[in-house]
């Protein structure tokens, strides 16, 4: 049942080119400014992954897949893990202030005038157009990175368990991943490879004929 082991090596913390906690946090509040429609992820991954280069998508993936399995918003959670990788608590702490800023300040604003617009059909019409949109940011996102991170029949295995786990058999995301978790566990545990006999001994098994 086993099958090759993707290699999933997260970049040396030596080899990470340093970044100030104030670059952090400049860089989380663009993100937290201009991530329009709720598809944040999508926003996190250009910014980091593809401008910033401060990571590659296999530790993209890990990041959010530790985000996704805490409390709170994967977003926040993927902001701070980022921030601490970069440059420890005072990096994590910029990422997070740049992150919740923004929304604070935009949320507050947006609700005073939501609350005094909400019923008319054009601010229901755009809300519609940009979960839509958000939608298909976040797919578009999943997508380059399974690319990239998922290999074979296994890979694509627990992406349908993980899928029917929580919408068909309404499993809930917690019951979930600790039971892809653990059937990626036992398919991917490492084996030991058959002990070969000793050259010695197989010269002297060809020396008898």
């Amino acid at each position: 049942m086993s099958t090759a082991q993707p290699a999933l090596a997260p970049k040396a913390a030596g080899s990470r080119t340093a970044v100030s906690p104030m670059e952090i946090f400049l860089t989380f509040l663009v993100i937290g400014a201009t991530s329009f429609g709720g598809g944040v992820v999508a926003y996190l991954r250009d910014a980091l992954v593809a401008k910033k280069k401060w990571f590659d998508d296999v530790e993209f993936l890990e990041m959010t897949s530790i985000s996704n399995t805490l409390p709170g918003l994967n977003a926040t959670n993927l902001a701070i893990l980022a921030g601490d990788r970069l440059a420890k608590w005072p990096g994590a702490a910029g990422a997070l202030l740049g992150m919740c800023l923004p929304a604070f300040l935009f949320m507050t604003a947006a609700g005073m005038i939501y609350s005094e617009s909400h019923a008319r059909p054009l601010a229901t019409a755009a809300l519609r157009g940009v979960a839509a949109a958000a939608t298909g940011l976040i797919a578009a996102t999943w997508f380059k990175i399974g690319k990239k991170s998922l290999h074979g029949f296994y890979d694509a295995f627990f992406v349908m368990a993980a899928i029917l786990g929580i919408n068909y058999f309404k499993w809930g995301v917690p019951i979930t991943l600790l039971a892809v978790g653990a059937l990626a566990i036992f398919t991917y545990r490492p084996h030991t490879a058959p002990e070969k006999p000793a050259q010695e001994e197989e010269d002297w098994i060809r020396s008898l004929h």
